[in-house]
């Protein structure tokens, strides 16, 4: 690979030297200035960002323009082939409550959905409201579905003109399509109403970001006067707070990433005060859908790791007859539940595939959804009726494109509503999905799942992006990507690594990825790499690597290991300064985190181990191959800053004279640009990055045949 890439100089940040002891341990940050000491102001207000600080932003952000000025053109041609995959104007199937059905959709050529409804039987749509009309004017605009009111006359939705994830809630009248004067601010987004429809309850954010309480609007009222229902103060603990299908019920869920907690009140009785279900215990996660006053909980308790379901009676004071549902199964994890009146229905993993099985709740009988592909996602909704005898299912994988199906739950029937079209034409024989284990260091087995054309030769040419992420549970599977398919049709494998620290093997194998087996997640995508070398899917001067948020500490962490690896990384709001980040308390997420890392300002062991992977502290001289990160000065979540000092100090060490770019985007936050068009100009440029530094700017995509 040419190590020369382009003649001009980066920007060099001011280094600024700021040292830090702990546990007898000195260390020199030079850059740590980066980090505006208003940095909560900006996050509200980006336009407060320090002069120094912007000066620096906008100097690197001409730097990389420079250096990507040459594919500019060919970000065209990308975002070009990208919308020619997205259907114009796709609309979802609308779910029946009561007297009418609710979907969405998109208007051809439109950024953001609209909402409507029609009769319960079908008719015209009227629309509820349309979110590109309050998109207008705003540099970053998202919004969230619209919550209807029990007797139907009012909905309320949310929304973030910003990217700092502080959402303002809005109550939409139906009757003639008008807000009403309530504007709540500094929410979560979401709210559920109670069951006479006179209010709402919602989760209210501090100015640190943090959820901290749960209110209750009542309809007309001054939201200054809203009643506090619960006050979180332990900032380890994430608030949440959900509804039933039935509106009869409240729930108040008090999580970190060891353990749960729920409340629950009746969701007419705002001021009773709510009840604990079940008391917490270490290691124990649990979940609870309602079924008029009986409760299933998904739970972890009695040694359960990958779940098992109980049922009980709610009194309205304690759950009592508890029984087993389905008792646990080790590898099995159980994902999700939905309780319907007749019938029982969850999610469950193996090996990195989703099934949904289906019981008969008098009958007992059950039965099971699959699909026959190799590598596929799979997810269910259970509707907005508790009577229902149907669901929808969302299947896609690699190769075909996201279809939704009504099942009916009785006759088993399956009947397919909508298939995405794909205008530019797309056939799912010309392409192939598989499944690939790699052997990490101590033996086990990774999963790898990857697509490319049919035609490919395995002759270690071709060239290979690979995916990450790695952390908090998550399971990653691979659905259809209409955008992926530019890089895969220029020829390129394109591969995810399900590496230690997700769930796709079961509870073991997060915890096998997290706190003091944090490394494992980091070598396990090393040796992803290697295999797909070995197996002659690439070269290592071919491949790739990228990975976002948490997944960018995956792409800094594996870089550091063996730099060898990758012919290049791209990492988006990399969470990359990881030490320093987790030793601040006063960051929104800090506390919350300790049990996903450790806690190194009380805990020395968890200290130097964090020490031993941080990306930007275990920079050190080698030849780093070109490196492209991308942030955005409104994250909550990963402060820009950290990505920014991260590219100052790799440009410092790196000897191989191969580029270090960033990319800020000075309006946005932990997601990027907002809309279903407004994201794919940073998709276009990655790749055209990843192109670029393949030697394959040139390269046109190419209609697979079958081999």
């Amino acid at each position: 690979m040419n190590k020369i890439f382009f003649h001009s100089a980066p920007p060099q940040a001011a280094r600024k030297p700021v040292e830090d002891t702990r546990f007898g341990v000195t260390r020199r940050d030079d850059y740590s200035w980066l980090r505006a000491e208003n940095w909560e102001e900006v996050l509200a207000a980006p336009e407060k960002l320090p002069e120094d600080i912007r000066e620096h932003l906008e100097a690197e952000n001409a730097y990389q323009a420079a250096f990507m000025a040459d594919t500019e053109e060919l970000q065209t041609t990308l975002i070009a082939e990208m919308k020619g995959r997205m259907e114009k104007a796709p609309v979802s199937s609308p779910l029946k409550r009561g007297p009418f059905a609710y979907g969405s959709g998109y208007r051809e050529g439109a950024d953001h959905p609209y909402f409507y409804r029609v009769a319960r039987d079908g008719g015209a749509e009227a629309i509820l409201i349309d979110m590109n009309h309050h998109a207008e004017g705003t540099e970053f605009f998202t919004g969230t579905s619209i919550v209807t009111s029990p007797d139907h006359s009012l909905g309320l939705w949310g929304y973030d003109d910003k990217g700092s994830e502080f959402y303002t809630l809005r109550i939409r009248r139906f009757e003639d399509g008008v807000d009403l004067p309530e504007v709540i601010e500094k929410t979560s987004g979401y709210g559920y109403w109670n069951a006479s429809g006179t209010g709402f309850y919602y989760v209210r954010l501090d100015d640190s970001f943090r959820p901290v309480d749960v209110l209750f609007h009542r309809i007309g009222t001054d939201p200054a006067e809203d009643l506090l229902i619960y006050h979180l103060d332990d900032p380890r603990f994430y608030l949440g707070i959900y509804g039933d299908m039935q509106y009869r019920h409240i729930f108040i869920s008090v999580t970190d990433s060891d353990s749960s907690e729920l409340h629950v009140l009746p969701s007419d009785m705002p001021h009773s005060p709510p009840r604990l279900i079940l008391p917490r215990q270490e290691r124990v996660h649990y979940q609870i859908e309602a079924a008029e006053d009986r409760f299933f909980l998904l739970t972890q308790a009695d040694g359960a790791e990958d779940y098992k379901v109980v049922q009980g009676i709610w009194t309205g004071e304690e759950l009592a007859d508890i029984q087993e549902v389905v008792a646990h199964e080790p590898g099995r994890l159980i994902e999700s539940i939905s309780v319907l009146r007749d019938f029982f229905i969850r999610e469950e993993m193996v090996d990195g595939l989703t099934r949904i099985v289906v019981r008969d709740r008098e009958s007992g009988e059950e039965h099971v959804i699959a699909m026959d592909e190799d590598v596929y996602t799979l997810s269910h909704h259970p509707g907005l009726e508790y009577d229902a005898e149907t669901i929808l299912l969302d299947y896609s994988s690699p190769t075909t494109p996201w279809r939704e199906y009504e099942y009916n739950l009785r006759s088993r029937v399956r009947v397919l509503l909508k298939e995405q079209k794909i205008p530019s034409g797309h056939n799912p024989a010309h392409y192939v999905a598989r499944r690939e284990f790699a052997s990490a260091e101590d033996g086990t087995l990774v999963p790898i799942s990857l697509v490319h054309r049919a035609d490919l030769k395995r002759d270690g040419s071709a060239p290979c992006l690979l995916e990450g992420y790695g952390a908090y549970g998550l399971t990653y599977p691979m659905g259809f990507s209409g955008a992926r398919l530019s890089l895969v049709d220029r020829g390129f494998v394109v591969a995810f690594a399900h590496v230690r620290g997700g769930k796709e093997k079961g509870e073991n194998w997060y915890r096998q990825g997290k706190m003091l087996k944090k490394r494992n997640s980091f070598s396990d995508f090393v040796a992803s790499a290697r295999h797909l070398v070995k197996q002659n899917y690439t070269r290592h001067d071919r491949l790739v690597a990228e990975g976002a948020s948490a997944g960018g500490l995956l792409m800094g962490a594996s870089l550091n290991l063996a730099p060898d690896a990758f012919a290049g990384v791209v990492a988006k709001y990399a969470f990359v300064d990881v030490l320093n980040t987790i030793l601040d308390e006063s960051l929104p997420l800090t506390p919350f985190e300790w049990l996903e890392w450790g806690n190194p300002v009380e805990d020395e062991e968890a200290f130097k181990y964090i020490a031993s992977y941080s990306p930007y502290d275990n920079l050190k001289p080698a030849d780093y191959p070109p490196v492209l990160a991308m942030t955005g000065i409104a994250d909550p979540r990963v402060g820009y800053w950290e990505p920014a000092k991260w590219i100052a100090k790799l440009r410092e060490v790196s000897t191989s004279g191969a580029p270090a770019l960033l990319r800020t985007s000075m309006g946005s936050g932990h997601f990027g640009a907002s809309g279903r068009y407004g994201r794919l100009p940073d998709t276009a440029y990655a790749y055209a990055f990843i192109l670029k530094i393949t030697g394959m700017m040139d390269s046109r995509p190419v209609a697979p045949r079958q081999p």
